[in-house]
């Protein structure tokens, strides 16, 4: 009986492994569809007709990002939201551009490890690991044709450290690796985290709060 029970937890623990990430797909290509009657669910979007399918769902082209705003970078993504070609592949990209000192600020992707190579310019990279392996910050400047790996769910940042503007190409392990802005999600939550939570995590006064509560919190994606 024990035996069981073991090959039961087994199992349910493998299972659970197996799908917290994307499947492998089942097809040579599933590109998204938003017609619903059409379609076949799978992975989270609709499947196009494979003989409707065009060479126009696997391209996009990617503009430079505006970074004329409080953080000083864009960052571009290419998720399965915007390339349907994508669907099911497992894979994403997103393009980072930085002014001087521009930063794309501490965040996590929920569902995707990130690689990034420097295309132009000095960047300042890091990541904090879990609570279980003491909170450890990795930090590394990059210069071009550098590349640094982010490990899934781990907070990370990039800060541009050069005297020029910045570019950096981000792979990811998902085709909607998900997006948490850490200071966006605390203090720009809605409707707003009751301050007495905040205080007491932060070990602040409530006036300090209170103002990171009232500010506008910028989204560079």
């Amino acid at each position: 009986m024990k035996a069981i029970y073991f090959l039961v937890a087994l199992l349910a623990l493998t299972s659970s492994v197996a799908s917290a990430y994307d499947p492998s797909p089942l097809q040579d290509f599933c590109v998204a569809i938003n017609d619903t009657k059409n379609g076949v669910f799978v992975n989270g979007k609709f499947c196009k007709d494979p003989n409707l399918v065009k060479a126009e769902d696997f391209f996009l082209h990617v503009n430079p990002g505006n970074t004329k705003n409080p953080l000083g970078s864009k960052v571009i993504t290419v998720t399965v939201n915007e390339l349907v070609g994508l669907n099911t592949l497992g894979i994403s990209l997103a393009r980072i551009d930085f002014a001087p000192k521009g930063l794309n600020p501490p965040h996590i992707h929920p569902r995707g490890t990130e690689i990034l190579i420097v295309i132009e310019g000095t960047i300042l990279v890091g990541f904090v690991s879990s609570n279980q392996e003491n909170n450890r910050l990795f930090t590394k400047v990059l210069n071009k044709g550098d590349v640094f790996v982010f490990p899934i769910g781990l907070i990370h940042f990039q800060l541009n450290v050069g005297y020029g503007n910045a570019i950096a190409i981000s792979g990811l392990s998902s085709q909607n690796p998900g997006l948490t802005i850490i200071a966006n999600n605390v203090f720009g939550a809605n409707p707003p985290i009751s301050p007495d939570v905040l205080t007491k995590a932060f070990q602040v006064d409530k006036s300090v709060i209170d103002k990171l509560e009232k500010q506008l919190w910028y989204n560079n994606n």
